[in-house]
């Protein structure tokens, strides 16, 4: 199954469009969708389940792990692949993002066309259910 659409959550422009111009050399066809902030994240998702989400740790207004709370809260269907973009090395980090179950992958910045590789496998996985784990 392709990525058809991703929604990439960051306060930095430049972070912003190293995404959308990676997921546009991964595949021109994938939907981009994009937040400043969690709570912007909140807003888009309430009238759209991308296929992906991609997910800072640090910004204002609401960081990723409170949208990462609210999310598990407000919504009973996931995006199939959440997985966190951060420029954060801490271990504690890492486990926290990955305690929440719809968080899929931990990657540090920049975004890369094997990122993206991983996303797209994992979304295979999620939508088969003879490839699932367990």
């Amino acid at each position: 199954m392709r990525i058809r659409s991703i929604l990439t959550v960051d306060d930095d422009e430049n972070d912003l469009f190293i995404c959308a111009y990676t997921i546009r050399k991964f595949d021109p066809e994938v939907k981009t969708l994009k937040a400043m902030n969690g709570r912007e994240a909140l807003v888009v998702l309430r009238t759209t389940t991308p296929d992906a989400i991609i997910l800072d740790i640090n910004m204002p207004v609401m960081n990723g792990f409170e949208f990462l709370e609210q999310y598990a809260r407000e919504f009973s269907v996931h995006a199939p692949v959440v997985a966190m973009l951060t420029s954060s090395h801490l271990g504690s980090d890492r486990g926290k993002a990955l305690s929440y179950h719809f968080v899929k992958s931990y990657f540090e910045k920049p975004l890369t066309l094997a990122n993206l590789r991983l996303m797209s496998e994992l979304l295979d996985l999620s939508s088969d259910p003879v490839k699932r784990p367990g």
